[in-house]
């Protein structure tokens, strides 16, 4: 009989999440009734959004269960098929977790085209980031070719699509990043106008020189002290699309120093979840899949290996150690 591994919650994290948060079972894979299928997962995908359901309070999603399989993007092969819709050897991407085979009913996957992209970017810049990053620069900043557009976490997932879109899109696009290297990959490889060190800037002053026309959008993946270095350099009516709060998911506080910014310049701040704008994914994954196809926007992948190592790169993603999107090769 088939073994199928998992990761489940075993402990609520209190602060920092830590390997002893998760539990691998394994369990035989059952049989298939009918209109299911079975997929064998070959990508997961780690997003930060994963350690704000790990807690019980109140949020836009149902807390991740106990002694539950962890919730995860999933791409990978159709391998058995009781569902008219799918055969086996169908490339699907879903949401099947944190586990090596999937069962489903069809319902929440999707079949996807490998021949120009590959199977891991459906969980990138094609998939939910990518998405993200499109529908936060496009329906939510509502950016205007010529203006600037400010970016943090700028060489992850979702922002380094942020600026590449931009720049597509004609405007001045100004990453915020951590360290060196990340830096030298927005402005070389992504092809951002600036990209602004945190960790050995001054990020107000370093914005002040960077957008010398102040900024016209900005999509905020960070908070906290980022987020108080940008408002200063706000132009009047500037919009503020609010992805993530990553400063704040291990339950630090982030204060908004100075809020009296938003009155002066008449700012707009909307977050937003993804998932509540399905009705844009299909011409956003068109746009999507035809850039990255045509090598217009580029991407970077930082792969662990084996899904018990799928802990300890979900510590490492929530510190900062990634680079790019972080996956688990299944």
């Amino acid at each position: 009989m088939a073994i199928n591994r998992r990761i489940v919650l075993a402990s609520r994290p209190s602060g920092w999440v830590t390997p002893e948060n998760f539990r691998l079972e394994t369990a035989p894979l059952p049989e298939l009734a009918e209109g299911q299928l079975l997929v064998r997962n070959h990508w997961l995908s780690l997003d930060p959004y994963m350690r704000g359901r790990m807690n019980e309070g109140r949020s836009y999603a149902a807390a991740q269960g106990l002694d539950q399989t962890m919730v995860g993007g999933t791409a990978g092969e159709v391998i058995e098929s009781r569902n008219p819709k799918f055969a086996a050897g169908d490339r699907v991407v879903g949401y099947l977790g944190w586990q090596e085979y999937g069962v489903s009913d069809g319902s929440q996957l999707m079949k996807v085209d490998t021949t120009h992209i590959s199977l891991s970017a459906y969980l990138g810049p094609v998939g939910m980031p990518g998405v993200t990053a499109w529908v936060g620069l496009n329906h939510i900043i509502e950016a205007k070719a010529g203006e600037t557009i400010v970016v943090s976490a700028a060489s992850g997932a979702v922002g380094s699509v942020v600026g590449q879109l931009a720049r597509l899109g004609s405007c001045r696009a100004v990453g915020i990043a951590g360290g060196e290297e990340k830096c030298r990959y927005v402005t070389e490889e992504l092809g951002f106008d600036a990209c602004i060190d945190y960790k050995a800037q001054d990020v107000g002053k370093a914005l002040k020189a960077a957008v010398p026309d102040g900024v016209d959008g900005y999509f905020e993946n960070v908070g906290g002290e980022i987020m108080d270095a940008v408002l200063p350099r706000m132009n009047a009516f500037g919009r503020i699309a609010l992805c993530g709060l990553i400063a704040g998911y291990n339950g630090d506080p982030i204060p908004i120093g100075n809020p009296t910014w938003f009155l002066v310049s008449r700012l707009k701040l909307q977050g937003f979840i993804v998932s509540e704008h399905m009705s844009l994914w299909p011409q956003a994954l068109k746009e999507l899949g035809a850039h990255v196809a045509g090598g217009r926007i580029r991407y970077r992948e930082t792969i662990a290996h084996g899904l018990e190592s799928a802990p300890a790169a979900f510590v490492g993603l929530l510190k900062g150690r990634n680079f790019g999107k972080q996956l688990v090769k299944l």
